[in-house]
């Protein structure tokens, strides 16, 4: 089983990758970047990004492959290139994020109603690309039949890998996830496919293979946050080694408190960032760090980051 780490703006982020991989190595085995915009044909704005990706900073961690947001071929060009000359194999097109203000531009799932906008982006960049091209996508965005027509243009192009979440943009990240669309879709698209959605415990995922058996590649994003374990959970129940024990387990997940709360206050300019930064982190993963609400609470009520830091540290203690 492939276990690949979802891209989350301003979590999934080199900080979080770096600080999991030491203290849970080999458990996760890729990570997709959160976006890189292209925000209209800035592609200077998009490179001031670049840092979160660049080969250097990602030393020693998870193996990353960035993901780019936008449907302006000639900057996508451009910017998957220029990340290819820096060493990079494979770059992701967004054509997921289901937020509104993202998607009202035709960008993002905001392109899935639009087959011939995908097919005209694909022309004109597949041509061009240095690395090779995967794409993360949703059913639609108004509807889930609107994959039916985008199926075939996926067909069409030399396409690494599509990763498929099983609800339209216009649910965000809420509702019934279609389960019988994802089986459809993922029955007729010829380039190997990943699951996306949902998996947050080992229980999610023992449903999933009762539904979609075949299914070898899982991307998890907030599952991860709230238990950090869960990807050699998953590898157990596949028959792969791996599996830690439960304390092991808690201690490992204490260290990733720990050395997240390290890495935001070296590497983070502000205070405010930091304390925001921190209880970000916090109300993701503190149950896995056996936290009450209560102690939830208590962190969340700190009005600067010494003193969250200090009473993350002595709850975890």
């Amino acid at each position: 089983m492939k276990i690949i780490l979802a891209p989350m703006q301003g979590l999934t982020e080199l900080l979080f990758r770096r600080a999991y991989s030491r203290c849970f190595p080999n458990a996760i085995d890729e990570a997709v970047s959160p976006f890189l915009s292209l925000t209209h044909g800035n592609l200077a704005d998009a490179w001031k990004k670049i840092g979160d990706v660049l080969p250097e900073a990602n030393a020693g961690s998870l193996p990353v492959v960035p993901q780019i947001l936008g449907n302006e071929p000639d900057e996508f060009v451009a910017l998957a290139n220029r990340l290819h000359e820096v060493g990079y194999e494979e770059v992701n097109w967004n054509i997921g994020c289901p937020v509104r203000r993202v998607a009202h531009k035709h960008r993002g799932s905001g392109i899935l109603p639009y087959p011939h906008e995908v097919e005209h982006v694909l022309q004109s960049i597949v041509p061009q690309l240095r690395p090779r091209l995967s794409v993360k996508m949703r059913l639609g965005y108004h509807d889930a039949t609107e994959i039916d027509a985008l199926i075939p243009i996926l067909n069409r192009y030399p396409i690494k890998s599509v990763t498929l979440h099983p609800r339209i943009g216009k649910q965000l990240y809420g509702g019934r996830a279609d389960m019988e669309a994802f089986a459809r879709a993922a029955a007729q698209i010829r380039h190997p496919v990943t699951y996306n959605g949902d998996i947050v415990g080992i229980e999610d995922f023992r449903r999933l293979q009762q539904r979609l058996p075949h299914t070898d590649s899982l991307m998890i994003g907030r599952g991860i946050l709230l238990n950090p374990t869960l990807p050699l959970q998953i590898k157990e129940a596949c028959g792969m080694p791996g599996c830690l024990s439960q304390d092991e387990g808690r201690q490992r997940t204490i260290l990733l408190m720990q050395t997240l709360l390290d890495d935001i206050d070296r590497t983070l300019p502000t205070a405010q960032a930091k304390m925001r930064k921190s209880k970000e982190y916090w109300c993701l993963m503190h149950r896995a760090c056996h936290a009450t609400e209560e102690e939830k609470m208590r962190v969340l009520h700190c009005e600067d980051f010494a003193s969250a830091r200090r009473a993350i540290q002595e709850i975890i203690k």
